[in-house]
């Protein structure tokens, strides 16, 4: 039913990986095919392309949905539905940031105090030119293949570039000025596919399949039993996404809890709750949140 278009390149393999837990495993001959299959019977089709360039396919219909980032839809200006943020990007969870740097030692300190002509090297030109433009800069906007962290000063007198954590852009010398655009990873749609509601159904399921895997990702089910006595204290200190269940055991003054609580959380929890009398204490991994 959908053609679908996925990223090649950075956000490749977690895309991958991720298809693969929400139980969409995206199936091709080699790592280096640009076309490979879901067995599923709502996805007909799927190619594997630059994100750069999905923001456009999609709007013009070569492609019903795909995922790309926000900042290649903001810099193609390509008019397609957004479907939903999914909180992933190539290393962490976080989103990228689209970002205006100089050279440490440069006495700018913000878009505005570039001085007229200078020269700014970025992927994203058209945003570039549009941020620059909004903040009254008249600079020289180049065009870059790549590197172009590296073009400072010899090259270019300032960079557009992203960055997830900013370790990139501070191993190069640079500095961060300005900050463009936050970008999310997005599933978007054509507008005109969006439209026919069996595909649009099709797109939700999809869509709840991915969140609800990227949400279980960050939590655990926690289970344990408990005495009446000391039931109360583990509720105290047990956190869960609304209230834990409890039940009575069969035949003894006891309850069974279980819950969903943060990942992160889970080694302050556990021997807390040992502390406050829980006993046969289970941590279980999740596969999907759904709500």
């Amino acid at each position: 039913m959908l053609r679908l278009v996925l990223p090649k390149g950075s956000l490749e393999q977690a895309t991958l990986k991720l298809f693969s837990e929400a139980d969409l495993t995206v199936r091709r001959s080699s790592d280096v095919d640009y076309s490979a299959t879901i067995d599923d019977p709502r996805v007909a089709d799927v190619r594997i392309l630059r994100p750069q360039e999905i923001p456009s396919y999609v709007a013009e219909g070569l492609f019903d949905v795909g995922i790309t980032g926000r900042d290649w839809v903001e810099e193609t200006g390509s008019d397609v539905v957004s479907l939903g943020q999914l909180q992933y990007s190539k290393a962490t969870s976080s989103p990228i940031r689209v970002v205006l740097a100089v050279a440490t030692e440069s006495s700018v300190l913000a878009a505005g105090d570039l001085p007229e002509g200078c020269r700014v090297a970025t992927e994203y030109p058209r945003l570039t030119e549009r941020f620059l433009a909004e903040r009254g800069v008249r600079a020289e906007v180049q065009f870059s293949y790549g590197a172009t962290e590296a073009k400072v000063p010899e090259i270019a007198d300032a960079v557009v570039e992203i960055t997830e954590t900013g370790r990139a852009i501070r191993a190069a010398g640079l500095r961060v000025i300005d900050t463009l655009l936050v970008s999310h990873t997005e599933l978007i749609a054509n507008r005109e596919s969006f439209a026919d509601p069996d595909k649009a159904r099709a797109m939700a399921q999809l869509l709840v399949l991915l969140e609800g895997t990227l949400e279980a990702r960050g939590r655990v089910l926690v289970k344990l039993n408990v005495s009446a006595v000391d039931l109360d204290a583990v509720l105290d200190v047990l956190p869960s996404m609304k209230s834990p269940t409890v039940s009575k055991l069969f035949g003894d003054d006891a309850y069974a809890v279980e819950t969903v609580v943060p990942k992160t959380e889970i080694n302050v929890l556990i021997p807390a709750l040992k502390e406050r009398g829980a006993t046969d204490i289970i941590e279980l991994a999740l596969s999907k949140i759904v709500h």
